[in-house]
């Protein structure tokens, strides 16, 4: 008997030299998170006037709910786009504008979870708003979510334009009645931004920017956006009217995963 009690006794003490030894290796503890290279910066470091409604960090998604990854209200980008951003809003100020972004960097966790939303057919939540018009079944077909996204990059920004002075735009409540995203301005969720005929993230050939249905004021503003980014080397997705890319991008084939956080970046 005091040979087998030896014996269990030196198991056990074994025991608990593997478990401090795995409590404290480097698996075992939770992996930082990857940062930004120095070539991110953050919007406000470089223009604190540009107008920054940072929709994925609240549920007014067409998920429905916060978006992963998205741990602050902040705006990442490459300094280059952002300095060009800074370039435009220089030039709308003086003619009673701003702009007003909606998505900047979005890290690969983020669109991953737009896969698994829309893989999922029986979260319908909010279709009335974002995609009244698209079976759900349809949406990577038809090209309105994909596995990978230019705003891993870190050079592409959602944005639209503001008349000054800008009202703000009152937080969305979880439940309420949904509109279509294409309904006359008025009937809509409310944006103080200029009327671009669609709202933003709109799943509708509406928002292909030269739409021929979209005419008069809605075109015009279209335009004006536009031609005010293409002047600082913005590129615009034809599909979206909000989507520019400014060229060349800084990291044209990289996807990154870092959290959108003002930690993830350094000194501007």
């Amino acid at each position: 008997m005091t040979g087998m009690r030896t014996a269990l006794r030196a198991l056990a003490a074994t025991a608990a030299v593997l478990l401090a030894v795995t409590a404290h290796s480097p698996s075992a503890r939770a992996r930082p998170e990857p940062k930004a290279p120095e070539e991110f910066v953050a919007l406000r470091s470089v223009d604190p006037t540009i107008i920054q409604e940072m929709r994925y960090t609240t549920a007014h998604t067409f998920m429905g709910e916060r978006v992963d990854g998205y741990r602050q209200p902040v705006c990442l980008l490459t300094r280059p786009a952002a300095r060009a951003l800074h370039l435009a809003q220089r030039k709308l100020l003086r003619q009673g504008y701003s702009l007003k972004v909606y998505d900047c960097y979005r890290p690969q966790r983020a669109v991953d979870h737009f896969v698994r939303w829309a893989k999922d057919l029986d979260d319908q939540t909010m279709k009335e708003e974002f995609y009244p018009r698209v079976a759900k079944d349809r949406l990577f077909e038809d090209g309105y979510i994909a596995e990978k996204s230019g705003h891993s990059r870190g050079s592409t920004v959602d944005l639209t334009l503001v008349r000054l002075p800008a009202l703000p735009t009152r937080p969305y409540r979880p439940g309420e009645r949904l509109t279509p995203c294409f309904a006359p301005k008025g009937e809509r969720f409310p944006d103080n931004s200029l009327d671009m005929g669609t709202g933003y993230d709109c799943f509708d050939t509406l928002s292909h920017t030269d739409d021929p249905r979209i005419q008069g004021p809605q075109r015009a503003n279209r335009q004006f956006l536009k031609r005010t980014l293409t002047e600082v080397g913005f590129v615009n997705l034809p599909e979206e009217w909000w989507h520019f890319t400014h060229r060349p991008e800084v990291f044209p084939d990289t996807y990154f995963d870092f959290p959108v956080d003002r930690g993830s970046v350094g000194r501007p």
